[in-house]
C-alpha cells in the first residue's frame, strides 16, 4: 500500500512526465524539458526527489520562475507554482517575451475562474495560445518530510505560525486568509490519500475554524457531480492510502502544549532539529578545513535512501553513537579483508594446492571488489553520521543537555528533583540562558500551585542568568487561560517516562571510539504518551473520556451536517494527526513509537502527523517571546 510520501511522489513525476501516465519500464531517452518553480514548489520538490532522479525524468535544467532567464526554444517548460497574482504576471511577461515554444501549466492549488481567464487574455494578446498544451491544478500542496509526517509551509513558514495564530492584532481578514490556507492544504492532502476523513477538534480553537471550513470544502466537493475529486478514490487510487475504512482526522490546536515544543530532547532525528536547525531533511554542519582554521559548513542529505539514518532516527542519542560505532568496525573489517586477499594473492609455489588456494581467493576478491561501490557509500554515510554525531555531542557537553533532558523528564512526571530549581538556575556552569528559560517554562506549566514567592525568586535566578523573561507574560497569561477550560489541567496532562542512567558508553571506551563521551549521561528513556498522543489513542479507540466526548465530530459525506457523536463507533484504524500552529520531531516520534506497539499480526494500523509548520524549541521560544512583548506593551489594532 503507497504512503502519503510515494503517492506524492508519484503525482510529481507523472506531473514531470507531462501529465501523461508514466509507462511500467522507462523509455531509454526521455523528453528532455525544464522545470521552472516559486518557492513553494521549489521547497515541495527537494525534499522528495533529487536533482539526480530530475535527471533521469530528462529535467535538464530547474530554475526559479522569479529569476533572470533566456529563452529556450523546442523544449517543454513545465510551471510549478502557486496561481498568486505575482506569480501569475510573471507567466504572462513570458508568453509575451516569447521564451518557450510549449508550456506545461501546473499550479499547485486551484486556479479562480477569473485568473484563468486573465491568463487566457494574455496568451491571446501575446499570440502564444497555441503553444499553451496544458494546465491542471495539482493537489500537492503540502510538504512530505517522512512517510507519515508532512508540513504545510517551509519558507515564509511565519505565516502560520503560532505567532500568527495567537498574535493580539490580527485583523479578521488576515485571519480567514491564514485559515483558508491550511483548508487548501489539508484538501489537497486528502486529494492525495483518496479518502475522505471523519473530522475530530477541539471546540472553541483555531482547530475548530479549520474543522468547519475543511468540512465544508469537503462536502461542496463530493456533492458536485462534475468536480468530485473523490469519486475514483476506490478504483483509480487502490483505494486511497487507507483501506476500507475511513480514517479520523485529528485537529488539534498548539495551546494544548505548549510544554513538549520546549523540552529539550534525546532522540537523535529530534537532536539534529533542536541543536543543528535539520529543514527539509537538510543540515549543514560546520566543517573544519586545513589547518583547523576557517569552518564552512557542510550539507548532509538525510533521506529514505539513507538505511542507518532510518533505523535510527528515533533512537536516543548514546545508543546512535555506539551504532556508528559498530558500522565503522564493520566497514574496517570489510576494507581488511580486501587488503588481505590482495596480498595472498602472491602465493609462491606451483603445486595444486596453491593452484585452488588461488582459484578460491580470486572468486572472493572478486566478489569483494563487486561490493567495493557499496562499501564506499556505506564509508559516506559513516563519516557524515560521526560529523553529525560529533556536532551534537559538542553541544550536548557545552549545553548539559542530557541534564536538561533527565530534569525535565523527572519535572513531567512529578519526581522529586535531586537539586533544588532555584541552585540549578544560579549555576553559571549549567548550561546557556535559553535553555534555563525553556526549564523553568516547563516547570511552570507542570506545577500545580506555585507560590508567588518561589516565581518571583526564579524569575531573579533567570534575570541574573542574562534570561529575557518577555515570553513569561504571554505564558502566565496562557496557563491562567487554560487553567479556567473544563476538563484541561495543564498539571495532569504530563506523565513523563522519567530517565534512568546505565552503565557508562562499555561499548564506545572499549572500542577506542572517535565520541568521547566522558561526562555525558547514557540516559534510557522508559516509554510514555505525551498529551498529543493520549488524545490520539483516545479518538482512535473511541474511548469515553471526559475530554474528547466533547470534540466536535464532522462527517462531509453526511448531507445534513452534525457535530454530534453517533451511539455506535467502531475504532479507527487509520488516523491523520494535524497541529495548527506548529508541530515538532518530538510528537511525531512519540506518535510513531505508540503505532508500532498497537500492531498486530492481523490489524495493521496507521497514523500520519502533521502541522502548519515545523518549529524548534529557539523558534518557539522566539514566537513566545513576540506574544509576551505584544502583552507587556499592547500593539494598537490597525
Amino acid at each position: 500500500m503507497l504512503t502519503l510520501r510515494e503517492r506524492q511522489i508519484n503525482a510529481i513525476k507523472q506531473m514531470l512526465n507531462l501529465n501523461s501516465q508514466q509507462p511500467k519500464a522507462l523509455a531509454a531517452e526521455p523528453v528532455w524539458k525544464i522545470l521552472i518553480y516559486d518557492r513553494v514548489g521549489q521547497d515541495i520538490i527537494s525534499p522528495v526527489i533529487s536533482i539526480k532522479e530530475l535527471r533521469e525524468l530528462g529535467v535538464t535544467l530547474h530554475v526559479q520562475l522569479h529569476s533572470d532567464r533566456d529563452s529556450i526554444p523546442d523544449v517543454p517548460a513545465i510551471y510549478f507554482c502557486l496561481p498568486t497574482d505575482e506569480n501569475l504576471d510573471r507567466i504572462q511577461q513570458d508568453f509575451s517575451n516569447g521564451l518557450y515554444d510549449i508550456y506545461h501549466l501546473n499550479f499547485l492549488a486551484p486556479i479562480t475562474r477569473t485568473k484563468i481567464e486573465n491568463l487566457a487574455a494574455a496568451a491571446l494578446h501575446a499570440g502564444c495560445v497555441a503553444n499553451i498544451h496544458r494546465m491542471y491544478d495539482q493537489y500537492v500542496n503540502f510538504i512530505s518530510l517522512e512517510d507519515d509526517f508532512f508540513v504545510l509551509k517551509h519558507q515564509q513558514s511565519d505565516q502560520l505560525s503560532y505567532y500568527a495564530i495567537n498574535r493580539a492584532n490580527t485583523r479578521d481578514e488576515e485571519m480567514v486568509a491564514l485559515m483558508d490556507s491550511i483548508v487548501d492544504s489539508l484538501f489537497a492532502l486528502f486529494v492525495t490519500l483518496g479518502n475522505v476523513p471523519i473530522i475530530r477538534c477541539p471546540r472553541n480553537s483555531a482547530a475548530e475554524m479549520v474543522a468547519r471550513k475543511l468540512e465544508k470544502k469537503l462536502r461542496e466537493n463530493l456533492w458536485d457531480a462534475r468536480a468530485n475529486l473523490f469519486h475514483m478514490d476506490a478504483t483509480q487510487a487502490g483505494g486511497g492510502v487507507f483501506s476500507f475504512q475511513r480514517p479520523v482526522l485529528l485537529l488539534l490546536d498548539r495551546n494544548m502544549d505548549l510544554a513538549t515544543p520546549l523540552h529539550h530532547t534525546w532522540s537523535y532525528q529530534a537532536l539534529v532539529h533542536d541543536v543543528l536547525d535539520l529543514g527539509l531533511n537538510l543540515v549543514y554542519v560546520e566543517d573544519e578545513a586545513a589547518g583547523g582554521a576557517r569552518k564552512k559548513p557542510k550539507a548532509c542529505d538525510l533521506d529514505r535512501n539513507d538505511r542507518f539514518w532510518m533505523t535510527h532516527k528515533g533512537s536516543p542519542f548514546p545508543t546512535v553513537a555506539e551504532a556508528i560505532q559498530e558500522e565503522l568496525e564493520s566497514y574496517r573489517n570489510s576494507e581488511d579483508e580486501i587488503k588481505r586477499l590482495k596480498t595472498s594473492m602472491g602465493i609462491e609455489g606451483e603445486s595444486d594446492i596453491a593452484f585452488s588456494l588461488v582459484n578460491d581467493t580470486t572468486t572472493r576478491l572478486t566478489n569483494a571488489v563487486n561490493s567495493l561501490p557499496q562499501l564506499m557509500e556505506k564509508k559516506r554515510l559513516i563519516d557524515m553520521h560521526t560529523k553529525i554525531a560529533t556536532a551534537i555531542l559538542n553541544y550536548i557537553k557545552a549545553r548539559r543537555l542530557d541534564s536538561y533532558f533527565e530534569i525535565e523528564e523527572k519535572v513531567m512526571s512529578k519526581q522529586t528533583l535531586d537539586k533544588p530549581l532555584l541552585e540549578l538556575l544560579r549555576d553559571p556552569e549549567f548550561g546557556q540562558s535559553e535553555d534555563k528559560l525553556r526549564l523553568f517554562i516547563i516547570y511552570y506549566i507542570c506545577a500545580q500551585q506555585l507560590p508567588e514567592s518561589e516565581v518571583e525568586r526564579l524569575k531573579e535566578a533567570l534575570q541574573a542568568a542574562g534570561c529575557d523573561l518577555t515570553a513569561l507574560a504571554y505564558v502566565q497569561r496562557w496557563k491562567a487561560l487554560m487553567n479556567r477550560s473544563p476538563g484541561i489541567s495543564q498539571a495532569t496532562q504530563y506523565e513523563g517516562g522519567g530517565t534512568k542512567t546505565v552503565s557508562m558508553f562499555t561499548k564506545l571506551v572499549s572500542q577506542g571510539s572517535s565520541f568521547v563521551m566522558e561526562g555525558v549521561k547514557n540516559l534510557v528513556v522508559k516509554r510514555h504518551n505525551l498529551p498529543v498522543t493520549k488524545i490520539t489513542e483516545q479518538v482512535m479507540e473511541c474511548r469515553s473520556n471526559a475530554e474528547t466526548d466533547d470534540y466536535l465530530y464532522l462527517d462531509p459525506k453526511l448531507l445534513k451536517g452534525g457535530d454530534v457523536l453517533p451511539k455506535n463507533r467502531a475504532p479507527f484504524q487509520d488516523a491523520v494527526v494535524f497541529m495548527v500552529g506548529g508541530g515538532n520531531y518530538i510528537e511525531y516520534q512519540n506518535l510513531v513509537d505508540f503505532i508500532k506497539q498497537k500492531q498486530t499480526s492481523n490489524v495493521q494500523r496507521r497514523i500520519i502527523y502533521g502541522a502548519s509548520t515545523l518549529t524548534n524549541a529557539r523558534q518557539f521560544l522566539k514566537e513566545l517571546s513576540a506574544l509576551g512583548g505584544e502583552i507587556q506593551s499592547p500593539a494598537t489594532t490597525s
